[in-house]
């Protein structure tokens, strides 16, 4: 019968290969809990949520719908942002907030300009990309 002090040695590097395993799994697991039904639980992730909701509406082409939606998403930005304290990106980066406000415009101007034709479907989704893009930077 083995001494149970090299019983203990010998499941150790088993033990450690097992933690690291788990400590993986369990970042995994927090990754996946950075989600909210479906919103990101980040500071860019309501108007990351917002932006995929006028982007789906306009792909379903309703594009009143996603002008509004769109001038939703804009008032929340603007008032977070007039309202947010010394903790507003406004105040803690504006080099960042004005790319990201330059970014949000150019995704919702085409929408809330569309009169009896849709706006370029291309140029839509190429601006609703970049403003997504822009969002990351401040997350």
């Amino acid at each position: 019968m083995r001494h149970p002090f090299l019983r203990l040695l010998q499941s150790l590097p088993f033990a450690a290969l097992a933690f690291q395993f788990g400590s993986t799994a369990a970042i995994a697991q927090e990754k996946k809990m950075a989600q909210v039904n479906g919103v990101d639980n980040s500071k860019m992730g309501p108007y990351r949520a917002l932006a995929q909701h006028v982007y789906g509406d306009f792909q379903k082409g309703d594009v009143a719908g996603a002008a509004a939606m769109g001038r939703v998403l804009e008032r929340l930005w603007d008032k977070a942002e007039d309202y947010g304290g010394d903790t507003a990106l406004s105040k803690t980066n504006h080099k960042l907030f004005e790319e990201i406000d330059k970014a949000m415009d150019e995704f919702l101007t085409p929408l809330w300009e569309a009169k009896a034709k849709p706006p370029d479907p291309a140029k839509v989704k190429a601006a609703y990309n970049a403003y997504l893009e822009k969002l990351k930077l401040a997350d």
